[in-house]
């Protein structure tokens, strides 16, 4: 993290953090860590991935009428996955998430492009009173990883202001499909 644009060399993006927002990757990876059944045995996911990119609108403890707007950016091993061939394919396992905790799916995974790089990407929302929650889960394949972008906010601008922060080493900006 420098003057608010995070840069993975590995993958090769940077993403753009709106001002004042909370970093909190380090809380979500020891929460992973410490992920366990009753037996006191690691999860099958602990250990196979980890976030290397957790930031939100606000901290969690200060409530607030609009949506805690987030980015969080994950490499899972793609072992964890069997079969798993191509970025699309880690959209089963992703809307089965996202319908557990009450996303409506709002648009399939379909390929979408940041620059020169495809990517694969699912819209969901979830109505919650008044507001609606929005997640847009953009998905890719390197070096034996899943790479996960995924962006939560209480509107589609929202969204795609945050998703257009994402950039791949020498691509332009976002843009839609």
């Amino acid at each position: 993290m420098k003057n608010g644009i995070y840069r993975n060399a590995e993958f090769g993006f940077t993403c753009k953090i709106p001002a004042g927002w909370v970093l909190r990757t380090d809380e979500m990876n020891s929460q992973q860590d410490d992920a366990g059944d009753e037996s006191g045995e690691k999860s099958k996911a602990a250990g196979t991935g980890h976030v290397l990119l957790a930031t939100f609108s606000r901290p969690p403890e200060a409530r607030g009428e609009d949506v805690n707007s987030s980015v969080v950016i994950a490499v899972e091993n793609v072992s964890a996955y069997p079969g798993l061939k191509e970025a699309a394919q880690y959209f089963g396992p992703v809307t089965e998430i996202a319908e557990d905790r009450g996303f409506d799916i709002a648009n399939e995974p379909y390929e979408f492009a940041i620059g020169t790089k495809n990517l694969v990407r699912g819209d969901f929302q979830e109505d919650i009173g008044k507001r609606v929650l929005m997640q847009s889960t953009l998905a890719m394949l390197a070096r034996g990883y899943v790479v996960s972008f995924t962006f939560i906010g209480g509107t589609e601008d929202e969204i795609e202001e945050l998703i257009g922060g994402l950039n791949f080493a020498g691509g332009p900006k976002a843009s839609a499909h």
